[in-house]
């Protein structure tokens, strides 16, 4: 089922989400409504405040990246519970966009590898190493799970020339081909 992606100005993407063990009611179905709501609006991640729900769980597919990028074909994960154990390399700016923030484009600096331990959707823990695109998409998706959006990260002149785009989206002025969850409510 495609559920519809919370959009800036919502409270619900400031949060801080919880943690959930295995006994989480309706995990499953939830990781499956996550992914057919992402691929339904053309993302590569997708976090649950982004869908109203206020745990530590996200989902990564980077196979639409893998024209460009072979080595990310079969990157398709889920991440509970994760936390970020090192963030190292050099600090490199990149273009990010969000369904959470429809429209808005900005380059973002972030470092380009980091170490993450988190459980798998059948609760079995991992650690690993990554970078590159991988490091950088699950450094987005991690961010939502403390309330920290994409744009929080842009600065200076850049900042002040998107608050116009950031104020319609909060207005619910914004056309999307995916259904979004405004402050006023939920549109298609």
């Amino acid at each position: 089922m495609i559920l519809p992606i919370t959009t800036y100005g919502n409270s619900s993407l400031r949060k801080k989400t919880e943690e959930i063990d295995s006994n989480y009611e309706g995990l499953k179905a939830l990781i499956d409504n996550m992914f057919e709501t992402m691929y339904g609006a053309d993302g590569i991640g997708l976090a649950a405040p982004q869908v109203d729900k206020s745990i530590q769980l996200f989902i990564i597919d980077l196979s639409p990246l893998a024209d460009e990028k072979p080595e990310l074909a079969n990157f398709k994960q889920v991440f509970i519970n994760p936390i970020i154990r090192s963030e190292e390399g050099e600090e490199k700016f990149y273009n990010e966009g969000c369904l959470s923030v429809p429209g808005v484009h900005e380059d973002v600096k972030r470092k380009t590898e980091i170490v993450i331990e988190y459980y798998d959707e059948n609760f079995q823990l991992i650690e690993e190493k990554y970078d590159g695109v991988k490091a950088r998409v699950i450094q987005h998706e991690y961010d939502h799970l403390d309330g920290i959006l994409f744009t929080d990260k842009v600065g200076g002149i850049r900042k002040r020339l998107i608050k116009g785009k950031l104020a319609a989206i909060s207005k619910g002025k914004t056309n999307t081909t995916y259904k979004i969850r405004t402050p006023q409510g939920i549109k298609k």
